[in-house]
């Protein structure tokens, strides 16, 4: 098959029509004020925390995201959404007290390896969110929190209690 001018241009159209129709097409937003279940109504830590968890998680890790004016903007919409919904179905701040004793125990634990890793915030997150960058004294006292949060959790409830049950077929 042979590509004329004619047929780009065809062509061309087709995705410029697309991309003009897509921009009628958003997800619902994650625009929730609900802190009724949030980890500050558990796990009280220092104001200091609360705002590094605000300022460099909660967009992603929430139910409120502070959208961008790019996520307008489809197929972007879609995709933030989309790593909106992942990071949520990980960790969700504002759902922390829901969750069963153990798989917070295991988050908490969690937030310190993604600290100290270096994966969270993530590198895509911060290219164009500078402020979310978390300095080195920040990542302490976070992970001092998280670390003395569990240490709460396991002078209050029982070891077997804390362990997260294996999935079916895991080794």
């Amino acid at each position: 098959m042979i590509v004329t001018k004619q047929r780009l241009k065809y062509a061309g159209i087709i995705v410029l029509f697309a991309l003009i129709a897509i921009q009628f097409f958003h997800p619902q937003k994650n625009l929730s004020n609900d802190l009724t279940n949030d980890i500050s109504k558990k796990f009280a830590g220092p104001d200091s925390v609360q705002q590094i968890l605000k300022t460099s998680c909660y967009d992603c890790h929430s139910n409120h995201t502070e959208y961008p004016w790019y996520s307008k903007i489809q197929p972007v919409d879609w995709w933030l959404t989309d790593h909106i919904n992942e990071a949520k179905r990980g960790l969700n701040f504002n759902e922390f007290s829901r969750y069963r004793v153990a798989k917070q125990y295991k988050r908490f634990k969690d937030i310190n390896e993604e600290i100290e890793q270096g994966d969270m915030p993530l590198s895509s997150y911060t290219l164009i969110h500078r402020y979310a960058i978390l300095s080195e004294s920040q990542k302490a006292l976070v992970k001092q929190w998280a670390n003395a949060m569990r240490d709460t959790l396991k002078a209050n409830y029982p070891a077997d209690s804390l362990v997260l049950p294996k999935k079916p077929g895991a080794k």
